[in-house]
């Protein structure tokens, strides 16, 4: 299985090596006429200048217009509580970052009350998928690959995964990742909870206890707590776990009507949903087409210097790809590249 590659190279116009990809790779072949068409996409973090520009994404909605489809600019609400954690503020931020050329649908609803649950397979055994993702006739997944501090990257497995389950959802992949506590090395001073936007974990007779079935399993409180007594076990269960949601969320596609776009450059230390996402920790490497979700990122992880990320965060990128590649769904993890000139 070919994916198709412009190289990042700003000596040349990328809006016309983008169409000539999109061509190569057939990117729209998936869209018919009146087809209601998800661009799925990470609008950023109200802050973060790393997301996909907003004039790639239009050019995407053009060329959905010339196949006969209806486009619809498209994410989940959040599950922390940020700038896109409901519709209103979404489509608020979508705006403020240049996405205002076309509709704006939060995939969830007003406040990720539209899902429908839908059965899967691996890790997971049922998940949460967004309303207006399960109801779209056809998909175009528009990825920006960076690092993510659970799961090594992200790119078009994530984008699927997590960003098309409802907060229930997220929620569902977030716990299977564990957290421990250490009542040895806690001293109770409550630092863990103070900077843990949901106020956990409970305080419980001096001691961190975290028995809220709410807590996402995120690394803020493991990070700040000074006597290092909190720890996430099993951290690559995320990575299974984007798998399993991702393949339920292509399963309410008919075959053949979802493609993907990924965008490797301003690959940055953290993801698109956080305000100060760090440095750049390598070079701008190029947009990345397919038809597959396993094959783009297996491409993206073969061009990139991904064992920055793995060292960084003590987890494999490739978890992901290789799951979703062992549920059954299509692709190559090695795939052959071919660079459009």
């Amino acid at each position: 299985m070919t994916v198709h590659l412009v190289p990042w190279d700003t000596s040349c116009n990328l809006l016309e090596m983008a169409e000539r990809l999109y061509d190569a790779a057939g990117t729209f072949d998936c869209v018919s006429k009146g087809d209601l068409v998800a661009i799925k996409l990470h609008v950023g973090e109200m802050g973060n200048p790393y997301y996909v520009q907003p004039f790639f994404v239009h050019q995407i909605v053009k060329k959905v217009e010339e196949a006969g489809g209806k486009p619809f600019l498209t994410d989940s609400n959040t599950y922390y509580l940020a700038q896109r954690n409901n519709a209103v503020d979404h489509c608020g931020t979508a705006r403020m970052n240049g996405f205002g050329f076309a509709p704006f649908i939060a995939a969830d609803g007003l406040r990720s009350e539209n899902e429908r649950l839908v059965k899967t397979k691996g890790i997971l055994k049922e998940v949460e998928v967004a309303g207006a993702i399960a109801e779209a006739d056809a998909m175009i997944v528009v990825s920006h690959d960076k690092g993510h501090a659970l799961t090594g990257f992200g790119g078009a497995i994530k984008n699927l995964g997590m960003g098309c389950a409802t907060r229930k959802g997220k929620l569902r992949q977030h716990r299977t990742v564990g957290l421990e506590i250490d009542e040895s090395k806690c001293v109770g001073c409550g630092l863990c909870r103070k900077v843990c936007e949901m106020g956990l974990p409970d305080i419980v007779e001096g001691k961190a206890r975290n028995i809220s079935p709410e807590c996402m399993r995120c690394p803020v409180c493991m990070e700040a707590c000074p006597k290092g007594a909190i720890k996430l076990i099993d951290k690559e269960n995320l990575g299974k776990a984007l798998a399993s949601t991702a393949y339920a969320v292509l399963s309410t596609f008919k075959k053949g009507k979802v493609s993907y776009v990924s965008f490797a450059e301003n690959i940055s230390q953290f993801c698109d949903c956080v305000p100060a996402p760090g440095s750049r920790v390598m070079n701008d490497i190029g947009i990345f087409a397919s038809d597959s979700p396993v094959s783009v990122d297996a491409a993206f992880l073969q061009r990139a210097d991904y064992k920055i990320f793995n060292d960084a965060y003590g987890v494999d990128c490739w978890t992901q790809v290789r799951e979703l590649k062992s549920l059954g769904v299509r692709g190559d993890l090695n795939p052959k590249i071919k660079e459009i000139k």
